[in-house]
């Protein structure tokens, strides 16, 4: 793009759009140094240097605007500038999806080496051929783009119409500098001074969706077990305390899977988490829209029916029955429904108690706690009337 002072009287819209990019920059550069400061990202490195070159390069246009000079060296420098940034922008959104060794600090310098090249040729070459080699440079760089990092992202779409929209800039730029001979800037041109700022926006939106999912993800495994998927006993506590601290009516179901070492012995550490998962995946099902579910410890998995009108005695046969129908193992279930006066810490044992007392009357079954108290009291009852 000419870089001739009077086009911005002529066309104030370059001028604008100057402000603008530079502006975003500063956000941009801001944003991701203070991710880089939380997270120490390779991703956030190479977007905030391709910010602040971003930020250069507006900031030199604003200049060449107000002042009415052209701003030297030539506009190849300017050109060298803007496409440096475009390189490593890309490059900061693979890295901030993919992590590779292939990647390192030494790339960009290598690109930075490539693009100052035309200022070491000869001063007879024909002063085209620098503006055309950065353009085949840039072509290139988009190429890659869309066929090796686009593939590799989770904002494809996104990102390919970010890339779209630098492409048709590139496109004007050439049919301005090689068809037009580069006399008078026309509408296609002053409306090209729009698409780099909309690229650098959707490039602005690809970082903070990204961010969002990555805070999303640290905040999922802080509360979740990482092999089940399940609430971690950290979170599921809580939750349980809440509740009972509400008085709200709840059940806890107690699950723990039958000769669960003798699984890790005989069919191995690696066979015997997919079944712990496969059960958890029963469980989470089964609990879908009316409680929620945990790991406890082990091959303890724990769950609360929250909803009324749910029956813990139905829930907790229903995950037996499937888990003996679907698994190669079975469960001993225990439940316990919350009373008054009772701890969210009490209720749990009770389910626990109740478990028990299914594993040790035979496995694969279901005890509700309060068949367990019944039968004390007839035993104590039998007890007493015995001894009169």
């Amino acid at each position: 793009m000419s870089n001739d002072p009077t086009l911005w009287s002529a066309f104030p819209i370059f001028s604008i759009t100057a402000v603008c990019g530079a502006f975003l920059a500063v956000l941009m550069l801001i944003m991701c140094l203070l991710m880089y400061s939380k997270q120490r990202k390779k991703a956030y490195v190479y977007m905030a240097a391709a910010f602040f070159f971003i930020m250069t390069y507006e900031s030199l246009n604003i200049h060449q605007a107000f002042s009415g000079r052209a701003w030297q060296p030539s506009g190849i420098g300017m050109r060298s500038l803007q496409l440096f940034s475009f390189i490593l922008l890309n490059l900061s959104v693979l890295l901030l999806y993919r992590r590779t060794r292939k990647v390192h600090y030494g790339l960009p310098a290598i690109t930075a080496a490539m693009l100052l090249a035309p200022f070491f040729l000869p001063s007879s070459i024909n002063p085209v051929w620098p503006d055309l080699y950065l353009t085949v440079i840039e072509w290139v760089v988009i190429y890659l783009s869309f066929s090796k990092i686009a593939p590799r992202i989770g904002q494809r779409f996104k990102y390919s119409l970010g890339l779209s929209i630098y492409s048709i800039w590139s496109s004007i730029h050439i049919i301005y500098k090689y068809l037009s001979g580069g006399d008078e800037p026309g509408l296609p041109l002053q409306i090209s001074a729009l698409l780099p700022l909309v690229f650098y926006s959707i490039i602005f939106f690809i970082l903070f969706q990204r961010i969002i999912e990555l805070m999303q993800s640290i905040y999922r495994s802080s509360i979740t077990d990482g092999l089940t998927g399940l609430y971690n006993r950290r979170y599921f506590m809580k939750h349980l305390n809440h509740y009972v601290s509400n008085g709200t009516k709840i059940s806890a179901i107690f699950c723990d899977i039958d000769n669960f070492k003798m699984l890790n012995d005989t069919h191995g550490h690696a066979h015997a988490d997919e079944v712990l998962q496969q059960v958890a995946t029963i469980m989470e099902e089964e609990l879908d829209g009316i409680g929620i579910t945990g790991r406890y410890g082990g091959e303890e998995l724990v769950a609360i029916v929250t909803r009324k009108g749910s029956k813990a005695s139905q829930v907790a046969e229903n995950i037996r029955f499937r888990i003996a129908e679907e698994t190669i193992v079975t469960v001993s279930v225990g439940y316990s429904t919350l009373r008054k006066g009772v701890t969210a810490d009490s209720l749990m044992k009770q389910a626990d108690q109740a478990m028990y007392h299914s594993k040790s009357s035979g496995k694969n079954r279901v005890t509700d706690y309060r068949g367990i108290r019944a039968g004390s009291r007839t035993t104590d009852e039998a007890a007493n009337l015995g001894s009169l």
